[in-house]
């Protein structure tokens, strides 16, 4: 076997088993991530770090919009994150994730602020060429609910070694209480590196949308 087809084949297997660094809302042990998603509606920011393989806390801070602009929320929240059920295939991941929120979250059609809770379920599956997720979260508070769904299907443009950039198309469709009447679809072109991916992408509502992520 060559030299060169021994370090694609390592590059192939470490891509494999670093997945949840590309889909995974938490990094490997000792790890940061950071994490930021982007657009009128929806400005989204946190950080975490990971205690062992399977927890991680963190804070974040997050505004919402609804659609004719008229109704908006902050919130600030400390989170939890636990991966609850990970199967490792021969060429693939499937993962469980519990996500958890407790802050306070103020509002343009009330005075002060409340108490929020934010529970919610990530279910993932990729390989180095597919990606489907699905999320669902729930955003209580006095008075309010913003839960909200959604799912992601994806695919790699072609295969790449672990050093290199590997480029992805997403497609997420998404739907929220109370803020919106619509169903959000908004595909994305997805750049993954070693520790960090950025989505760029414009929605149905011709909104356009960047996220990012980086492992440190």
């Amino acid at each position: 076997m060559s030299g060169r087809v021994r370090s694609r084949m390592l590059g192939c297997l470490a891509l494999t088993l670093s997945l949840p660094a590309f889909s995974g809302p938490m990094g490997f042990k000792d790890s940061w991530m950071a994490m930021g998603d982007f657009r009128p509606n929806w400005q989204e920011a946190f950080t975490n770090y990971a205690l062992t393989p399977r927890d991680a806390i963190g804070a974040s801070t997050l505004y919402m919009r609804s659609d004719d602009e008229s109704k908006s929320r902050q919130l600030v929240d400390a989170t939890y994150t636990r991966l609850v059920k990970r199967w490792n295939l021969p060429d693939a991941q499937a993962n469980i994730w519990f996500l958890g929120g407790l802050g306070n979250v103020t509002g343009n059609d009330f005075s002060g602020s409340k108490a929020m809770a934010s529970p919610g379920i990530q279910v993932d599956y990729e390989t180095t060429r597919v990606y489907v997720s699905a999320t669902t979260r729930l955003y209580r508070a006095d008075g309010i609910n913003h839960d909200y769904a959604s799912a992601r299907l994806g695919f790699s443009f072609y295969e790449v070694d672990y050093d290199e950039i590997q480029p992805w198309l997403i497609v997420e469709a998404r739907r929220m209480n109370g803020l919106s009447d619509k169903t959000e679809v908004t595909p994305m072109l997805r750049l993954i590196h070693n520790r960090y991916f950025v989505e760029l992408g414009v929605n149905n509502s011709s909104q356009a949308r960047i996220n990012f992520m980086y492992i440190f």
